[in-house]
């Protein structure tokens, strides 16, 4: 007979794209394996698997993290029930439209074959939360931990002008 040793689960909560979920994970499991396997968000992609191409970046509290080198539990809640906010590609979305940059992305032709998208996107974002006007040199050094392996970036820098464009109308048309 042959014996199976089970590895031993974790119960975590996590909150993700502004909700709080309570999964059953083993201890030394991967955000980017929770997000994509017990979480069903899949746009997060394993690209590399040594940390150096952002396929699989999220935001935890604004700020981009490359989720295949994070254990899942490190971001979980803690005794007093606080947990970082996790941003997935899938929570990019505001009030059920796509994001300025998600809509540039289409529009500019940003993506080749998608893949990396979802990385990229999630760095611009954390990068136009921080500084919403960011020049030529801020947008090359954010994008830096990215990369595409189809296009030459012309395009992904003209979408991203573009969103920032869109950004800035929509604020000016707010304020008349």
């Amino acid at each position: 007979m042959l014996e199976v040793a089970s590895m031993k689960k974790d119960l975590i909560e996590l909150r993700v794209n502004g909700r709080s979920r309570e999964i059953a994970i083993e201890p030394s499991q991967l955000l980017l394996d929770t997000l994509r396997q017990d979480l069903q968000l899949t746009g997060s992609k394993r690209g590399c698997d040594d940390s150096s191409c952002g396929a699989c970046t999220v935001l935890v509290d604004g700020i981009p993290m490359l989720s295949c080198t994070i254990i899942a539990a490190s971001v979980s809640s803690d005794e007093e029930g606080q947990a970082p906010e996790i941003t997935t590609i899938e929570g990019v979305a505001e009030h059920g439209a796509m994001a300025a940059i998600q809509r540039a992305y289409g529009e500019w032709g940003g993506a080749q074959c998608g893949y990396c998208t979802p990385g990229f996107i999630m760095t611009v974002k954390a990068l136009l939360e921080r500084n919403p006007e960011p020049n030529d040199e801020d947008i090359r050094h954010a994008l830096s931990g990215n990369l595409c392996r189809c296009t030459g970036y012309t395009q992904m820098y003209q979408a991203i002008k573009a969103a920032i464009r869109a950004e800035q109308e929509g604020i000016a048309a707010a304020k008349r």
